[in-house]
């Protein structure tokens, strides 16, 4: 059933550069997303497409906008490819009736390509727990965020979770942990924490690529079989992950020591292993599932209306969830930054200032209708990162739902921090680029 949805979905996408949401106004706070409902990745971006666009439809619905302005969506496929999607920036960042608010590409590897255009531009890029780790240090990346948290916080938290399971960190020594990477920028993005990481602790660090697009794993999953790592982490993306974890579960690795990056642990993912997915694990940030006040609105005034992009009931799956947080990012930074400037005409710049200042708290989340939903989130001049905390999740095959089973943890400071300020001193070197004194 599942499947059939998708490729109904996929059929029914628009391939049009650019496709507009909004009502016209005389000022309208311009949104683009970079889609990709087609290729090989569809089956994740569409998700993503669908909770970014309800939640900045509701507020139009609901609310008439931001504050009484209405957004403008601008969407633009970029079918996860890189070039397309410097194409889409470049289509999208001048679209009347004022520019571009901010940048979420979805994309570790359109990221690092629109990084330096934006900056040039001045126009706000937020990769939310993806993309450039380094721009964390906003004292180098003046227009880059990546809150709530980055690649290499993410390796660290999970490399802490197995020492937890294994009884201390001073029993992963002598431990083998394995890696299955997408074969990209984005992949080996992980690889310098946790070798770092097995250095301090003493493990054996296996490295395993799997190229684009991942749907030819074998010779990986008989190297695991034959050395069979005591854990296995991935970072995967697409179809990359639904075969990983059926392999795994046809060599019968167990589960539950099997961990993927957050990008790799949607319902996506799992369901097409059935029962054998049970017990495996993936990294989080927010929390699954539609039992909260604003996607109830969701359906309201978005579904009810005959407005949504998706099918209702696919509502708060992880990665519908992941772009409906993505979208409550941007719009209260948009709310910050009117606030701010006293304006409600705002400027990329004056977007700027309202992501770096952003305070989102518990209780203003219990007011959007996302009580616990996320952790909260403080950015300042110097931490583009957020709070940098990771929770686990785990995927019942039974119930057919995702639950988390921890707390989120703090990072390993001691071992991202250097790596941080060493790659973005080593940008801000290359770049010419003097740091700002935050």
């Amino acid at each position: 059933m599942m499947f059939k949805r998708l490729t109904g979905a996929l059929i029914g996408a628009t391939l049009a550069l650019p496709a507009v949401v909004s009502t016209a106004s005389a000022y309208e706070l311009v949104i683009p997303s970079l889609d990709y409902r087609t290729g090989p990745y569809a089956p994740n971006g569409i998700p993503f497409a669908n909770g970014y666009h309800d939640y900045l439809m509701m507020l139009n619905e609901r609310d008439g906008g931001i504050e009484g302005v209405k957004v403008k969506l601008v969407q633009c496929e970029t079918a996860y490819n890189t070039k397309q999607g410097v194409e889409c920036y470049e289509k999208t960042k001048d679209t009347p009736p004022s520019r571009a608010l901010v940048y979420q590409p979805l994309s570790t590897g359109i990221t690092y390509q629109i990084i330096p255009k934006a900056s040039v531009d001045k126009i706000p890029v937020h990769s939310m727990g993806y993309g450039r780790t380094s721009a964390a240090n906003g004292k180098v990346f003046e227009w880059i965020f990546n809150f709530p948290a980055t690649y290499w916080d993410q390796a660290a938290v999970l490399v802490k979770y197995i020492g937890e399971k294994e009884g201390g960190m001073d029993k992963l020594k002598g431990k083998k942990i394995a890696l299955v990477y997408h074969n990209s920028a984005y992949g080996k993005e992980p690889i310098r924490t946790l070798e770092k990481a097995a250095e301090k602790f003493g493990f054996e660090l296996m490295l395993l690529a799997v190229d684009h697009p991942g749907q030819e794993q074998k010779a990986t999953w008989l190297q695991i079989r034959r050395e069979r790592p005591d854990w296995v982490l991935m970072w995967g993306w697409g179809v990359m992950n639904q075969v990983a974890i059926k392999e795994a579960s046809s060599i019968r690795y167990p589960m539950d020591h099997f961990i993927g990056v957050w990008w790799s642990g949607s319902e996506n993912d799992v369901l097409p292993a059935g029962d054998g997915a049970h017990g495996y694990l993936s990294g989080a940030f927010h929390a699954p599932g539609d039992n909260f006040p604003a996607h109830d609105d969701i359906k309201k005034h978005v579904y009810d209306k005959g407005k949504a992009q998706g099918e209702r009931d696919r509502i708060g799956e992880v990665l519908y969830n992941r772009g409906l947080i993505a979208a409550v990012y941007a719009s209260e930074a948009i709310r910050n930054a009117m606030k701010i400037h006293k304006t409600k005409e705002i400027t990329p710049a004056m977007m700027r200032d309202g992501i770096e200042s952003l305070d989102l708290t518990e209780a203003r989340l219990k007011e959007l209708g996302l009580p616990g939903f996320t952790i909260p989130v403080k950015i300042t001049c110097a931490n583009h990162a957020g709070p940098r905390k990771v929770a686990l999740q785990q995927w019942d095959a039974k119930a057919k739902k995702w639950s988390f089973v921890t707390d989120y943890y703090d990072t390993m400071n001691d071992i991202v921090d250097p790596l941080i300020q060493e790659d973005s001193a080593q940008y801000a070197k290359e770049n010419n680029i003097k740091p700002r004194d935050c």
